[in-house]
Parts: structure tokens; sequence; C-alpha cells
């Protein structure tokens, strides 16, 4: 073991040279072998009668061959089929000169048979060394893993990604691979890769008469719906269950734990991708001054990111948010970095709030951009019910000072980002949103809206998001705490983040002006539920009734103030369907400008002076379906009234 932490301690240049010394002593040492196997020079001395200068012909001829091969760039104990593949056509390469010469040369004394054996002997030592380096490097490798609690595991899906997975697993030693399962009944009950392959059936028996504590995925080409059916099948099991995320992770020929994931939200949601539609991504954006406001939120940062691949002439990153705007525009600018000069988009950092409209004002004045993507909101709903004003500052106040500033700058296109929560909403945030969609739809039909077209995207949630309960979800079971969830049966709507923006982008390029665009969310999905997968497949038991010793307990808190049971989409019943499956489109009912116009100046004014129960009745008015929490939870108002209260009673001076 100290020898071969010795050797590990080398710097890289002392290993390749110490691998190029030992390649042309095997090169001279076997051409040495192939004169005693033709003339028996150890048996018959006075057969030796070959030049001394040949034995550095083999040499000259291998290690250049080698080097551009790249051989001594290789890990030996990583090396796998890659460097057996590398190796054979290297010694190939040598095997056809050095016998060209050797036997075209016609050289006294040296027997065109040497010219054949030497790079079969070569090719052998050659093999022989690097396998045998490997395993002894391996082995003490191992054997320092070994000192740990190897995690015992079976790999889902016996074609390449699995073989491969194996392959670098036996490498790694962290985990002890005990077999396969494969839905191929061609494959089961045989051995692949020297692992036995199991049925899918015979998995739950096998785990008991074993120690198996986790199920890698590795599928290389696997859709939603068949992915969903085996995350079902194996979190009944009581394993945890990680993933393998693509082909790319196999690259290097060796794998570790910690490129498997742990399985996400969208693993588990069963509605197929639809590819996006190429001509609508690129319509509004490409070669075009195109603006996203909020464009350090989670929805307003992957519409920069999908943007910048349409190649647009110039992006403008407006955020209020100091450090967001920072992270977005370092992050772009990266993505940039890499394309040729005079492709790269102009890239605009502009710290500024909606609801400065000067600022905004100036702001597309001053860049005239085409198309306008406003995702600034403030949307979660306990945050925006604790802080009405703000919220109805933000979401009513910012898209109007926004909108009115695109249609004044000649903007082409405004689309707002929307939520389902503006459905019959039950809470401030969905009733404001719902309010900035209105908004939209009556500058559209008035007839001073120019040639700006405003259309709204409307959807629900979407994984990974700052509002989203998914990643909450996943720190509780990590540190063991219990799911706290807040009615057994909250039903949402999921999709992912890159899915969303781009669904937003193609949807607003089929735009007229004025469309509600609502996106298809799949079916929806029960949280509690949702909560019990993720924590089956993290390996872990739920702690209920049926089993009180269980690991993860899922508490029910209540309903947060303003909170729903369920989401909608859309509040008439005759969506249209559009170009794209996944898109359908709806005109809803609006105020015309002149009826909404001053009932926004009434919510200007009343959110100024923070007049909450004002803004509920306002909001009541205005949006349909909404009826206003009874009970007023917003801090500033209840602080207040309590301040207001104490001095009455004479405790507060």
């Amino acid at each position: 073991m100290l020898a071969v932490e010795w050797v590990l301690a080398w710097p890289r240049w002392c290993k390749r040279l110490l691998a190029v010394l030992v390649d042309a002593l095997l090169a001279a040492a076997t051409l040495w072998l192939a004169f005693d196997l033709r003339f028996g020079l150890v048996s018959n001395p006075s057969e030796w009668h070959e030049p001394i200068w040949v034995y550095a012909l083999p040499i000259l001829i291998a290690l250049p061959i080698f080097v551009s091969q790249g051989l001594y760039r290789m890990i030996f104990r990583y090396g796998g089929g890659r460097m057996v593949q590398s190796i054979g056509l290297a010694c190939l390469l040598h095997a056809v000169i050095f016998a060209a010469i050797v036997i075209g040369g016609n050289f006294d004394n040296v027997p065109r048979s040497v010219g054949l054996m030497q790079p079969a002997l070569f090719f052998i030592a050659v093999l022989a060394t690097r396998a045998g380096v490997a395993s002894w490097l391996g082995q003490s490798y191992r054997a320092r893993i070994g000192k740990q609690d190897k995690k015992i595991a079976m790999i889902f899906g016996a074609g390449r990604a699995g073989q491969q997975a194996a392959a670098g697993f036996a490498l790694g030693g962290e985990v002890e691979i005990v077999g396969f399962v494969d839905d191929n009944p061609q494959l089961q009950g045989y051995r692949v890769a020297g692992l036995m392959v199991y049925s899918r059936k015979a998995l739950p028996a096998l785990l008991k008469k074993t120690r198996v504590q986790e199920v890698f995925l590795a599928i290389a080409a696997l859709g939603r719906a068949e992915k969903q059916s085996i995350l079902e099948f194996l979190g009944q099991l009581g394993v945890r269950v990680r993933i393998l995320p693509g082909l790319a992770d196999l690259a290097s020929g060796k794998l570790s734990v910690s490129e498997f994931r742990d399985v996400a939200v969208d693993d588990l949601l069963g509605r197929e991708l639809v590819a996006p539609n190429a001509r609508l991504l690129s319509l509004d954006i490409q070669a075009k001054v195109v603006a996203v406001t909020g464009a350090g939120g989670s929805i307003g940062s992957e519409l920069c990111r999908q943007i910048l691949q349409q190649k647009p002439k110039c992006l403008l990153l407006v955020e209020r948010e100091e450090f967001a705007l920072y992270s977005i525009h370092q992050e772009l600018e990266k993505m940039a970095a890499t394309w040729p000069a005079q492709a790269r988009p102009e890239l605009v950092p502009l710290l500024a709030s909606v609801q400065n409209k000067k600022r905004i004002h100036d702001i597309f004045h001053g860049w005239r951009p085409h198309t306008v993507y406003h995702a600034a909101a403030y949307k979660h709903v306990p945050m925006v019910e604790f802080n009405c004003a703000a919220g109805i500052e933000n979401n009513v106040l910012g898209t109007w000072y926004a909108a009115q500033a695109a249609r004044d700058a000649g903007v082409k296109d405004f689309v707002l980002i929307s939520t389902d929560k503006a459905v019959r909403p039950t809470n401030v945030m969905g009733a404001s949103k719902r309010v900035a969609e209105m908004v939209l739809q009556a500058l559209q039909a008035d007839a001073a809206a120019g040639g700006t077209r405003f259309s709204m995207v409307r959807f629900g949630n979407v994984l990974g998001s700052s509002g989203s309960v998914i990643p909450l979800f996943r720190r509780q079971i990590q540190n063991g705490e219990a799911i706290t969830l807040t009615h057994r049966d909250v039903t949402r709507y999921f999709m992912t983040i890159p899915e969303a923006a781009q669904l937003v982008i193609q949807a607003a390029a089929m735009a007229d002006g004025g469309e509600v665009f609502v996106l298809d969310m799949g079916e929806s999905v029960r949280i509690y539920d949702l909560a019990r997968r993720l924590i089956e497949l993290s390996g872990l038991r739920v702690k209920d009734e049926a089993a009180p010793d269980g690991d993860i307990e899922i508490k029910i808190t209540g309903l947060r103030p303003g909170e729903k049971l369920y989401e909608e989409l859309l509040i008439g019943e005759d969506p249209k369907p559009t170009t794209h499956p996944r898109i359908m489109m709806a005109h809803e009912n609006f105020l015309p400008w002149a009826q909404l116009l001053p009932q926004l100046e009434a919510l200007r004014l009343q959110a100024k002076a923070n007049q909450v129960q004002a803004l509920y009745q306002s909001l009541a008015a205005l949006v349909s379906g909404y009826h206003p929490n009874p009970n007023i939870v917003d801090l500033q108002h209840s602080a207040f009234e309590s301040m207001a209260d104490a001095e009455d009673e004479g405790i507060v001076a």
C-alpha cells in the first residue's frame, strides 16, 4: 500500500515518463524475444548475429504512435475498453510500419518472421502491463474504500448505460453492484458483464434476501411515462432510487455515485415533452432588441437563457434586486463568451423597479425594444397576503406602468407572465394578477393602443421556482424532519421551468393581441401523494398510523391565508386550440379602459395609504369570484391597528 501511495503522489510528468520508458523497454525486449523464438538465442548463443541498431527500430516507431494516440494521457485505473481499443490501434499501426520496414528492407540477419512476431508480442506485453498496473492501483484504492461501509446496490437497466455504470462502480469501489433488473425477457436469467439479470417481479423477493440499499436507474432512452411506471414500482420497495441523467456522464469511462442524481419531481410527471417550434421561438427575438422585466427571478432568468439562444440583437435585463441581476448577467456573459464576436448579443443589466414609472419609461424609450416579457411580480401567496399594498403596487401598478411605457415607446409585443391563481382567486396575489391581465386586455381594446400587441400567458407551478414547495420537501427529507403540508387534498399543476419559458415564448409569437394563452399543464398532482413518493424514493418510510416506526412524518398544518385546495387555468369554458398542442387560447371578459382607469387610480391611492380594507373591496369589485379573507392578515395594518387600540386604552403615551 505504501508503494501505491508513493507512486500516486508523483507529479503527472513523472508518471508519463515512467510509462514511456517502460514501453521503450518492452519494444526492445519483445524484439529480443522474437529473435529468441526464431533462433533459440538462449539455448544457442552462437546464433546471436542480429545487428544492435535494430533494437532501436521498434522504439522509434512505437513511441511516436503511442504519443499521437494519447496513450500517455490516459489514467490507467479508468482506461477500460477505451484504453484497450487505443492500444490495439496503436500497436496495429506499429505492426504495419515495422513489418513493412523489416520485410521490405531485406536486412541481413533479420528474418521476415521477426517483423511479424515482434508486433504481436509487443501488443500482448503493453496490454498486460497496463492491465497489471490498473489492477494493482485499483485494488489498493478499493482496499482503502473497503475500510468504509460499502453500499449494496442494483442497477435497473442492463443495456449499454447500465453496463457502463456497473463497470464504473467496479473501478470506483464505492458501491457493490449485485445484479441488474431489466424488463427485457431475452436478458432475464442470463449474466451481463458478469452480473445476473433479474425480472422486475423478482426484485421484491430479492431485496428481502439481500442487503440492497439503493437502485440506480440507468436507461439511456427512457420516456416519461415509462420512467414514471418504473419509479412508481420502485417507490413501493423501500429502497433509495437514483437516476443517471444522461449518456454524457458515461463519457469518461468511469462513474461515481455522485453522478447519479436523486429522483426529481419532473421524473414523476407522466406528461411527455413536446419539441419546441423553432420558428415560433425565434420569431419575436432573433436579431431584435428584447427586454425581460424581473430578469433575475426563476421564470425571468430562464426566459433570458432561452432568449439568448435565439440570438437577439440586444437583451435588456431589468431587475430590482442587485445580486439577482449580477448573477444572471454573469451567467449570460459566460454563455455568450463562446460565440463568435459578431454573433454575441449586447447584454444590458438595468437596475430598475417596474413601480418606478419614469425609470421604466426611460428604459423603453432609450432602447426601443421590439418585445417585452413582463415577468416581474410578487408571487408567493402568503407573503402578498401579509403585504397587500406592496403586492398590488408591484403586480398591478407595475404592470400598468410597464405596459403604458411599452405602448408609448412603440414596443411591438408585450407579454405578461401570469398565473393559474388569477382564475377565481382566493388571495390578493391571484386577484392582483387578474387585474394585471385586465389592464393589458383593456389597453389592447383601447383605440389609443397603437401598434403594440398585448398578450398574457397563464400557467401553474414551475418546479424549482422561488415559490415552489418541492425544495422545502427535499430539505425536510434530507434533515430527517417532518414534511409540512397545508392540506391532505391540496392539488397543483406542475411544469419544469425550461418548458414553461419555451412555451411562453412560443405562445407570445402567436398573439394577435388581447389573448390569454393557457399552457397545458397535464393532470393536476395531489401534493400529499407527491410527498409520500419523494419519501419512499429516498429509501425511507412514511411515518403514519399504519407505520408508527416509519422515518418521515407528513404533518398537516392547515391552509394558509388565501390558499386554495386546487387551481384552475380558465375562467370561461371555451378554450380554443392553437397550432401548438400544449398551448390553448381564451378571450375572457374585462372592463373597457375608460371604466378601468379610475379604478386603477383608486387602487394606487389606497395602496399608497395602505388602506387594506379598501383594497380588498376594490379587488372584489374588479375581479369576478374574488372574496377577500374576512380576517385581515396584512402585517402593517395589524400592527397599526394594535397601536391604535393601545392608544385608545391609554397604554401608549
